[in-house]
Parts: C-alpha cells; sequence; structure tokens
C-alpha cells in the first residue's frame, strides 16, 4: 500500500499561519523527495516546496520566508509551516513523493494525496 493523506487545512485569516501534514506510507521516504503543491481555484497546480530524502530543501521564490517543509522519518510526516497568509495562498494543497531521478516535471509515476483545502479570508 502506498498512500499520502493530508491535513490541517481550514480558514484563517490575513496574516495567520497554519502547518500542514503530511501522513505516508510505503516507504516512500527512502527512496522519494517529498514535496508540497498548490492548485487555487482557476489556475494551474504548482510547486511549493521540496524535501529530498536527504533532507535538503526548496521552494518557489516567491514563498521564500514565509513557508517551511521539513519531515520526520520516524513518523513518515512531511510538514508545511505557513506564516504571514495572505488571499493568493488560498488553495488546496497536495502531498508529492517524486522520484527524484526522473526530473522535476516528469510526475508519471508520482504518488499524491488528496489534497487539504486552506482558505484565507477576512
Amino acid at each position: 500500500q502506498v498512500r499520502l493523506v493530508e491535513s490541517g487545512g481550514g480558514l484563517v485569516q490575513p496574516g495567520g499561519s497554519l502547518k500542514l501534514s503530511c501522513e505516508a506510507s510505503g516507504s516512500l521516504f527512502s527512496i522519494h523527495s517529498m514535496r508540497w503543491y498548490r492548485q487555487a481555484p482557476g489556475k494551474q497546480r504548482e510547486l511549493v516546496a521540496t524535501i529530498t530524502k536527504d533532507g535538503s530543501t526548496n521552494y518557489a521564490d516567491f514563498l521564500k520566508g514565509r513557508f517551511t517543509i521539513s519531515k520526520d522519518n520516524a513518523k513518515d510526516t512531511v510538514n508545511l509551516q505557513i506564516t504571514s497568509l495572505n488571499p493568493e495562498d488560498t488553495a488546496v494543497y497536495y502531498c508529492n513523493a517524486h522520484p527524484p531521478s526522473l526530473g522535476v516535471n516528469f510526475t508519471e509515476y508520482d504518488y499524491w494525496g488528496q489534497g487539504t483545502r486552506v482558505t484565507v479570508s477576512s
């Protein structure tokens, strides 16, 4: 069994913070990079953050300073801490497991969670 389950989304006010979590099964951490994507209504899915199996991280340039990705190998969990939320962050956030040797944009063999919705509104 291979499964990714996201949690932690919800309604937050502008300027607020939240923490998203992704519980992974199937020993994904040992052979995959773990990533967070998001998809806003009417827009294309975009890559938010990546953490490799060795712990290296990477972020979309426009998110630096507000988003922090981390993982706990013992708990098979990937987290995304978000601060200073604004309405443009409203989206469904997806957890993703990606074989790093295939290239960032080649997702045919990726695993995906069902998503957790983040709504930023006053």
